[in-house]
């Protein structure tokens, strides 16, 4: 089936899931980097990412699952090249506002890329998230920085940084359109050539397939 086949039948299989809401907000990591909050267990998030060439494969889809409270994986499928990309984390201290959390991305055995393994730590407060962390690429050891400002369960402002000539510095929000879909674009700017601009939009809905703390779950800010 050709490209772009798949990604019509993708989206009119995404548009449809539309009409069956579920109840719960959450908001994903940043634009660029890793974030050391997982994955809530239970929930399967379906992702279409569309970006500039020069950033990564400029179609991907992703899945990605909470396997446990400590525990998720994510799946990526690009289709300029045809890729899988694996991703795992796992977390280590986590309560709020101190986040520790270990993993690895980028994992794509197709191409022969290895997996490259990160620890990050997060001080997340209700409007405030802080993140910084380090990531081992290739021979290179690169620096994580993020920040996010969540106004409420609804919008967040974001702004992220890893270090490394192939990697940008970016800006962008989050918008939950309702409580389990977001819409997250981003403009991102080369560390090489700053007045490169790039851009940057993802597509989320998140699934609730067998979260136990559903009743729990915090509604007055993202991610609860």
């Amino acid at each position: 089936m050709r490209t772009h086949a798949k990604i019509d039948s993708f989206l009119a299989a995404f548009a449809a899931v539309f009409i069956c809401a579920s109840s719960f907000a959450t908001t994903k990591g940043l634009s660029q980097i890793v974030t050391p909050d997982l994955q809530p267990e239970g929930d399967l998030s379906m992702s279409l990412q569309i970006q500039d060439k020069r950033i990564a494969n400029p179609y991907e889809l992703q899945a990605e699952l909470g396997l446990t409270k400590w525990a998720e994986v994510a799946v990526f499928q690009g289709f300029k090249p045809n890729e899988e990309i694996l991703a795992s984390e796992f977390g280590i201290l986590m309560k709020e506002p101190y986040l520790l959390s270990i993993g690895f991305i980028n994992w794509s055995p197709r191409q022969s890329v290895d997996p490259q393994p990160y620890i990050e730590a997060g001080y997340y407060t209700e409007h405030h998230k802080f993140i910084v962390g380090a990531i081992r690429a290739g021979s290179k050891n690169e620096a994580i920085l993020g920040y996010a400002y969540d106004f409420n369960n609804k919008f967040r402002a974001q702004v992220d940084f890893q270090s490394g000539k192939e990697n940008s510095s970016t800006i962008g929000f989050t918008w939950n359109i309702t409580p389990d879909f977001q819409f997250n674009p981003a403009i991102y700017f080369a560390n090489y050539h700053p007045e490169r601009i790039m851009g940057y939009v993802v597509f989320t809905y998140t699934f609730h397939l067998w979260a136990k703390d559903k009743k729990e779950k915090d509604q007055s800010v993202p991610g609860g």
